[in-house]
């Protein structure tokens, strides 16, 4: 759950958030899901625009902490493509940072377009780990490193499939964003960096050196303003 506040907490995630609501283009008193809400940053911000707010997600743990966070939203734990919704119960569905996670997304959109109504709008989105930018003084290194961390997800790139996949699954009027954030500051990344060097150590694509050698150049790179990382995340709104 630590990683969670973080995560929804850095800058520039609350204005992700808000792309995200207005994509969405809900009124008051409408019905939204989050789905796999997480520490319920968004279930408790859509609740005070007025909306009727569905959380949804697999971890108890992160349930307990969005109920805390929203208390007048309603919660569940269950998975992406077994929602406890009545069909066509919904005006908008929302799910965020889920499809890296996904071995097959299909089961998911096709389950969003069960419990939206006709005419409801869906915005699904993630980060595409193949697009995001890092600076290093050994680019290719760097390169590699990164191939590390995509190893950690089932499907680090499957954003950039999301578009297509809803107009397969019978969505229309699609529309893709790219929200870009810049990071600056090497200690806002440094935990993401280890694990990235760990994967690419433990998936033997570098030595342990490379990856000591290449930590303590990112680190080096921080202490001098020189760190610089950029996270396109990609959002894909449509209409039920």
């Amino acid at each position: 759950m630590g990683f969670l506040e973080r995560i929804e907490e850095r800058p520039g995630a609350a204005e992700l958030r808000a792309a995200s609501y207005r994509l969405l283009g809900l009124k008051r008193g409408a019905t939204c899901v989050d789905v796999a809400c997480g520490a319920g940053h968004a279930v408790a911000e859509l609740t005070c625009k007025g909306l009727k707010v569905t959380g949804i997600d697999a971890d108890p743990d992160a349930i307990e902490v969005a109920q805390e966070r929203a208390p007048g939203a309603m919660f569940h734990v269950a998975h992406s493509d077994d929602l406890p919704l009545e069909a066509g119960s919904m005006d908008g569905y929302r799910a965020m940072r889920l499809f890296h996670l996904l071995e097959d997304p299909l089961p998911t959109i096709t389950e969003a377009h069960r419990v939206l109504r006709p005419g409801g709008r869906i915005v699904v989105g993630g980060q595409d780990y193949g697009f995001l930018m890092l600076d290093g003084s050994d680019q290719d290194l760097t390169d590699v490193v990164l191939l590390g961390l995509e190893s950690r997800t089932a499907a680090p790139r499957a954003a950039r499939g999301l578009r297509a996949l809803l107009i397969d699954s019978g969505f229309h009027q699609v529309e893709v964003v790219v929200h870009t954030e810049v990071i600056t500051d090497h200690r806002q990344m440094a935990p993401q960096l280890a694990n990235a060097a760990a994967a690419a150590v433990e998936r033997a694509l570098i030595t342990q050196d490379d990856a000591d050698s290449w930590l303590a150049d990112q680190s080096r790179r921080g202490r001098r303003d020189r760190f610089l990382a950029a996270i396109p995340t990609i959002l894909v709104a449509a209409t039920a």
